[in-house]
């Protein structure tokens, strides 16, 4: 598992709840009363599919920048 810092995983988690909360399917399986005992919130379902390690959304991180001796 990739590890994330905890502002890459606000964006991802922020991003999925937003497309829960505009309809999109859950990637992951869950009952009725776990749904209930969440009271349906997009955050906290995003989060276990984060968890779960299934959403689909990836980083991309800028490498940084090698300079060479000759052109100093």
């Amino acid at each position: 598992m990739i590890k994330y810092s905890k502002y890459e995983m606000a964006r991802i988690i922020g991003a999925r709840a937003l497309q829960i909360a505009m309809g999109a399917p859950f990637l992951v399986k869950m009952s009725k009363e776990e749904l209930e005992k969440i009271n349906y919130d997009p955050v906290k379902i995003a989060k276990k599919e984060f968890e779960s390690s299934v959403l689909p959304i990836t980083i991309k991180r800028p490498l940084p920048i090698k300079i060479n001796e000759e052109e100093k």
